[in-house]
């Protein structure tokens, strides 16, 4: 694949990043694409290894030596079309997803892997650019109609796909604009919600309805937005369509109960970062400033860090980010994990923008005065075997006036599965598997969070398209659609 010798006499292309300086003034996007010569380079570095591992690390199997071939003999056209046999939004996925495919390239076994996420990002901005990415309605409509509920990754796959076959589908969100936690849940500056504009107007020209502000079931729990002005029943979907797909995010957050956690000053991290997307959409200014305040961030995942990144653009007098877990290694050991996903520090461009890290944290209390939060009293813990205990001795204060609590989400809006009736796995998500999707309900379908539980665009991704062929072979008795 490429150049035969390629691996051996290019080094990895990155992307660049606009100044810290100046991206901190605003939340736009600061990674530029590569340049099509960058990207040539970048795709000459596949070997022709023979079995390539990158295709099985990637969740929706996407075809990488295929598009870095086309990209290195500058056909970009069959390049997207490679990239849209298998992932239907690689403009979100090319820019925030963390690529277990290079954790899985066989080059990456002792050299730097190939650069596979910046090559698709590269792919899907030249095919948009070039007008390229074009409505695929269906030559004739089947007559049946399908409910989703939810327009995250999940549910958008799920509706393009089914749509493609002519089935007639709306999608159902509670939220003002589509997109789930894509629009809502990742900052600006990582992902510009333009592209999920783009992408519903393709959805719509192909026949899917939308109806936002609409939530299916009865209520939401503490910390989870919704914009919702009408409610609808999850037993009229029932009774007005012919299959219903739940593909809604794992949005309810775990929280810290510990003393002091009512003071002003505490919020889940969605209660920062939702209202933040919505200012930079044109909408009400973020009730949360972090301006001039000590900010102290608790978790350590890709939550966390747009809290850091965003934190730091609203001007805060300094960040620091606590992670219950021990200190990753710098390098992971290779030959022990390779081709899976390692364990091993990763430093996003929110760290490289100021940010005090630390590990092995518990925090014990949020200390406040007059209501207001003021410091926060924690421990160091030891891990032995897996197991953490408070090292004796080790207890301090910090200075903090917001904390945002971005420790994950343990499951789904309970409301909507209960709604219908759907049996619920110990984790509180739909009991569903991945041969046909299908819950405890007939004809009641979950994919994406609302089965898995919280986990990565990709994969919602990629079960939002499995989901789709189940439900087209469960009313018409077979499909075209690819697995």
């Amino acid at each position: 694949m490429g150049k035969p010798t390629g691996f051996l006499e290019f080094d990895r292309q990155a992307e660049g990043y606009e100044a810290v300086e100046s991206r901190l003034t605003h939340y736009r996007e600061f990674v530029p694409h590569l340049a099509d010569d960058q990207a040539k380079t970048q795709g000459a570095r596949c070997m022709d290894c023979g079995i390539p591992f990158c295709n099985s690390g990637c969740p929706v199997n996407n075809n990488i030596p295929d598009f870095n071939d086309a990209v290195y003999r500058g056909n970009w056209r069959e390049a997207i079309e490679v990239l849209h046999s298998t992932n239907n939004f690689p403009e979100m996925t090319g820019r925030i997803c963390p690529a277990p495919c290079e954790a899985a390239c066989t080059l990456g076994i002792n050299a730097a892997a190939v650069g596979i996420k910046s090559l698709e990002r590269a792919i899907i901005d030249k095919a948009g650019e070039n007008g390229w990415v074009l409505p695929q309605p269906a030559a004739q409509k089947t007559g049946k109609k399908v409910a989703v509920v939810g327009s995250g990754p999940a549910g958008l796959a799920a509706a393009q796909q089914l749509a493609r076959v002519g089935h007639d589908v709306t999608v159902f969100e509670k939220n003002a604009a589509i997109g789930g936690l894509m629009r809502y849940g990742i900052p600006d500056f990582k992902l510009d919600k333009r592209l999920i504009d783009w992408r519903a107007a393709q959805l719509a020209t192909e026949g899917v309805k939308f109806v936002t502000k609409t939530l299916v079931g009865t209520d939401v729990p503490k910390g989870v937005v919704c914009d919702a002005k009408k409610v609808i029943a999850p037993a009229k979907l029932m009774k007005d369509f012919d299959a219903v797909v739940l593909a809604g995010g794992s949005e309810t957050p775990r929280d810290l109960p510990i003393p002091g956690r009512e003071l002003a000053g505490v919020h889940f991290a969605l209660e920062f970062l939702i209202p933040q997307n919505k200012q930079v959409g044109g909408g009400k200014k973020n009730p949360i400033n972090a301006k001039g305040r000590h900010v102290v961030v608790i978790g350590g995942g890709d939550t966390g860090s747009d809290c850091v990144g965003t934190s730091n653009r609203h001007g805060a007098a300094s960040v620091t980010q606590f992670e219950l877990l021990p200190q990753p290694p710098e390098q992971e050991n290779k030959p022990l994990v390779w081709p899976y996903w390692p364990n091993k520090m990763r430093t996003s461009s929110s760290h490289d923008e100021g940010c005090t890290r630390d590990w092995s944290i518990a925090t014990k209390e949020f200390i406040g005065v007059n209501g207001q939060l003021t410091a926060l009293k924690c421990v160091r813990l030891d891990w032995q075997g897996g197991k953490p205990t408070e090292i004796a001795g080790s207890e301090f204060e910090i200075k903090a006036d917001l904390v945002f609590l971005a420790m994950g989400f343990t499951n789904p809006i309970a409301s909507v599965l209960d709604g219908f009736a759907v049996a619920k796995d110990a984790r509180g998500n739909a009991n569903a598997s991945t041969e046909d999707y299908v819950t405890s309900v007939p004809k009641v379908f979950a994919a994406g969070d609302m089965r898995r539980g919280q986990s990565l665009v990709v994969w919602a991704i990629r079960e939002g398209r499995q989901c789709a062929r189940a439900v087209d072979e469960f009313l018409m008795g077979a499909s075209t659609l690819p697995r």
